[in-house]
């Protein structure tokens, strides 16, 4: 028989087991995840589709290529390539991979593909999933378009798939990023200390999510944001994410 007490969090009440001990809230029915399976998505200013050499390697080279700013690889696992030969090599890489689900992210109102993501450390039993990867143009950053590009992921994780936990990592030193996720609506959790070693240096990790039960708000708060009218004739918001 369950009993319930009032937890550390005093809003929340836990149940108690024959023991006296708290214990998690039971999970009705639960089943494994599925895997992705994304062919195309579609919002008012984005379009994600799975990522295909032949479709997006001509745009990703102004994303992956050696005219990008150097400062926007710092954080990231790979550097710049140096042509589109290497950005062939380094697409089909990412394509054989079976642990991580590649998509490109394509401005609608010019059909161009700015940048890139992925559905990765998949936990299906549990129902969880990592956005990741993240490789967005300087045309990207800041616009309505890679907003609407993260809302219609999150949207498929939690809508599509069901999962549970929607997880965002990075670079503890990497404050934009941190700073983005929080605007999506993702809550920091904590920092796993030297939990990775790339380009020759140790990391700290930023761990940051959103559950199924903080989605419905996220998502008002995202879709009231990307509504034609939070936008003058020229673009520019009149609330930020941040007053929604």
């Amino acid at each position: 028989m369950l009993y319930y007490i009032q937890g550390m969090n005093k809003e929340k009440t836990m149940p108690v087991n024959e023991y006296g001990q708290m214990i998690g809230e039971s999970v009705v029915g639960h089943t494994s995840g599925k895997l992705p399976a994304i062919d195309f998505l579609e919002g008012r200013y984005a379009r994600i589709e799975a990522l295909s050499v032949e479709k997006h390697a001509k745009d990703l080279l102004a994303v992956y290529g050696p005219d990008t700013p150097r400062e926007m690889w710092t954080y990231l696992f790979q550097e710049p390539v140096a042509n589109m030969e290497e950005l062939v090599s380094l697409l089909n890489q990412m394509l054989a991979r079976k642990d991580r689900f590649f998509y490109a992210i394509v401005d609608k109102a010019t059909g161009k593909t700015l940048g890139t993501f992925s559905l990765m450390r998949i936990d299906q039993n549990n129902r969880v999933i990592e956005v990741g990867a993240v490789t967005f143009s300087p045309a990207l950053k800041g616009t309505r378009i890679g907003t609407e590009a993260h809302y219609l992921l999150a949207r498929y994780v939690f809508e599509e798939l069901n999962y549970r936990r929607y997880e965002w990592k990075c670079d503890a030193l990497n404050l934009p990023s941190r700073r983005a996720a929080e605007r999506l609506g993702f809550v920091y959790e904590g920092t796993f200390r030297q939990a990775v070693v790339y380009k020759g240096r140790t990391r700290d990790t930023d761990w940051l999510s959103m559950i199924d039960k903080d989605w419905p708000q996220v998502k008002a708060r995202l879709e009231a944001w990307l509504a034609p009218e939070n936008f003058d004739k020229n673009g520019r918001q009149y609330k930020s994410l941040r007053e929604l």
